[in-house]
């Protein structure tokens, strides 16, 4: 099937899926209004088979040392995936199930497989990565921009992290982690009980973002834009706490977000 973009319906929710530009769900209306930043590089997109920094865009896998190229010199940044077009495997109303296969400069062979699943009051992200062949190192995540104002007072985020990771110099954990600080933030939290974060905007809508993993980056350090990013582990997590993907055990996450309305 092509790559085209697709409109997913339900209720007065759209959202748009642009297989094409990364995976990414590039548009998400509720009652007409766009909740994410519109842009070719925002929507919402995957983060795979890493999610934000790789040190100097090295990881280590055994004795092995893979280098990736360096999109935020002097780091690698948020995976492969969002920069290639994405097939589509099925397609209905209110649900699409896109893939990807990872290629060079991902040293490893292996299929990713992303669900958006739509209702009139939440969208759903399944994703998994998966290997026929050798095992790897990998990472899961989503990066959504959603707009700070809907046209009133600015989003409120309210979360309750068990922790923070000190962040270095260098925009990556330093290993220690404190108690959470307060923004602004380009800053990775742990919810050990599974991610639990609410944006509200006042008077229109409440967004709750939630998943089963417990690592949240939080990012609200632009104008436009406020980022809620559940993954399956922290920055440089391919180094310092990676999940092997193996013919067996694929990687397997999933993140739902949903709404009320005033």
């Amino acid at each position: 099937m092509s790559d085209e973009d697709i409109t997913l319906t339900a209720g007065d929710a759209e959202a748009l899926v642009a297989p094409g530009n990364g995976g990414r769900i590039a548009g998400l209306r509720v009652d007409g209004v766009e909740l994410l930043r519109q842009g070719e590089r925002f929507g919402c997109f995957p983060m795979v088979p890493w999610c934000g920094r790789i040190r100097d865009g090295k990881f280590q896998d055994g004795a092995a040392t893979h280098r990736m190229p360096l999109n935020s010199p002097p780091h690698a940044i948020h995976g492969t995936a969002r920069d290639g077009a994405w097939r589509v495997a099925r397609r209905a109303q209110d649900e699409a199930v896109i893939t990807f296969d990872l290629v060079e400069p991902w040293p490893y062979p292996g299929r990713v497989t992303q669900a958006v699943a739509l209702t009139p009051d939440s969208l759903t992200l399944t994703m998994s990565v998966e290997t026929i062949d050798s095992s790897f190192p990998a990472q899961i995540g989503w990066h959504p921009w959603f707009n700070r104002n809907l046209g009133g007072v600015d989003a409120e985020i309210d979360f309750a992290p068990a922790w923070q990771e000190e962040r270095g110099d260098d925009h990556l954990p330093t290993g220690h982690r404190t108690a959470p600080q307060p923004g602004p933030w380009d800053d990775c939290f742990g919810m050990p009980g599974g991610v639990d974060v609410t944006l509200t905007w006042p008077g229109r809508l409440e967004l709750r973002v939630t998943s089963r993993q417990e690592w949240v980056v939080v990012y609200d350090e632009q104008a436009e834009a406020v980022c809620v990013e559940p993954q399956t582990g922290p920055p440089n997590g391919l180094n310092t706490l990676p999940r092997l993907v193996t013919p067996l055990e694929p990687l397997e996450a999933a993140t739902t977000w949903s709404w009320l309305r005033p």
